[in-house]
């Protein structure tokens, strides 16, 4: 064999090596896909039922401000331990950059203090809602969020959404509104009678705290363009101002009988799980959502309303009739077209053909690189303001 034969041959060995590794990646990374899936359908589905799970057992219950305050704690703690691993080990460069992350910068760190305090209320109104509120009705209502981050959006942002986005967001409310009249139609959930609930006050609640998530989550990135600072030091500046918010309001409203009957009152193993949702939920879907186009996203959210809403038949006995079934219809459908990329046939990828998966493997390639952005701070004009913060920060 001449060199130049050899050389060739070796040039044929090494594109096909090339090519088996891409093929691999190329599966790896759908699989990464559906997986990331799985972990926002569980963790959005989850959170919601264990709360209205524990807030309607009998006896006392335990107080969701402490509970908010844990979450915080919890989350800052988890924060810490993962930049003292990226920085292996070393303790001086560890508080080095936090020294200089958070005093030193210290007008970028207080600009954290807005965003801090409309998160830590809004954390504490979730609880009112799901208190009051059947989880189904809840879960649906709270997709409200979507609309106002989207009106905040080109209001702060000057953002532009396609036709179909704004289409999406007309059926969104008229979803959530159907929904809203056939609770108020008299076909609650039966525990809604109960006198220590009421569904007023429970809508009221998910409704403020649908247009603050909006509001904090696009102040957010309109603070931050150009920072560099990660994700985990985001959420340790949040946690701050968090904790020190979340202690003021749990004195406020609280203070008196946390006094008498203690910080941990009412907590059960089950209690334990909601906190520790609340606490890692966002950081475990921060990290695996950029694995996740928009599409998959739009079905997480879709599945994690069908999960509520079968699961809360079986555990609160709640009741879907042809009106609520329309709403929640309308509101899945919404959901799962304002995420579609500008474009797309809208088509799971297995379903597309190949033209069509290339592209559509490259636009989840240029999402993970948005959320990427939106997490340090930065920004992208195709950044989807459909990630709540509960995604990217919280």
């Amino acid at each position: 064999m001449t060199a130049s034969n050899e050389t060739a041959g070796n040039g044929i060995g090494v594109e096909k090596t090339a090519a088996t590794g891409t093929r691999r990646q190329s599966e790896a990374n759908q699989k990464l896909k559906y997986i990331s899936l799985a972990v926002l359908v569980v963790q959005n589905a989850s959170l919601i039922l264990s709360i209205r799970y524990t807030r309607t057992l009998p006896g006392e219950r335990f107080f969701a401000t402490t509970a908010v305050v844990m979450a915080e704690l919890l989350k800052v703690a988890t924060c810490l331990l993962l930049i003292l691993l990226q920085k292996r080990g070393n303790l001086k460069e560890f508080l080095v950059l936090l020294y200089n992350s958070i005093f030193i910068q210290y007008l970028d760190t207080l600009k954290l203090a807005v965003p801090s305090l409309i998160y830590t209320l809004q954390n504490n109104l979730q609880y009112v809602a799901i208190s009051n509120l059947p989880a189904a009705t809840f879960q649906v209502t709270y997709q409200l969020k979507i609309l106002t981050t989207a009106i905040f959006s080109v209001m702060m942002l000057h953002k532009s959404l396609s036709r179909l986005q704004w289409i999406s967001l007309l059926l969104l409310f008229a979803g959530v509104a159907i929904v809203q009249v056939e609770q108020e139609g008299g076909r609650k959930e039966a525990s809604v009678k109960n006198d220590n609930q009421s569904y007023t006050k429970g809508l009221a609640a998910v409704i403020v705290s649908c247009l603050s998530s909006g509001f904090a989550g696009v102040y957010f990135e309109k603070i931050l363009k150009g920072s560099s600072a990660s994700v985990w030091m985001r959420n340790i500046q949040l946690g701050i101002f968090g904790g020190v918010l979340g202690l003021l309001g749990m004195w406020w409203n609280d203070g008196a009988a946390i006094g008498e009957k203690g910080f941990f009152f009412g907590y059960t193993p089950l209690v334990w799980g909601v906190i520790f949702n609340q606490a890692f939920g966002g950081l475990l879907v921060a990290v695996v959502v950029k694995y996740a186009d928009n599409i998959l996203k739009g079905f997480a959210t879709s599945f994690s309303i069908i999960v509520s809403t079968v699961t809360s038949v079986y555990l609160f006995g709640f009741h879907v009739d042809l009106l609520f079934a329309l709403g929640a219809g309308l509101v899945i459908g919404a959901v799962y077209m304002y995420s579609l990329p500008k474009g797309a046939s809208g088509l799971p990828p297995g379903l597309l053909p190949s033209s069509l998966s290339s592209s559509l493997s490259s636009s989840a390639g240029a999402v993970s690189s948005g959320v990427r952005n939106q997490l340090s701070g930065g920004t992208d004009s195709e950044t989807d303001p459909f990630l709540a913060k509960s995604v990217l920060v919280k």
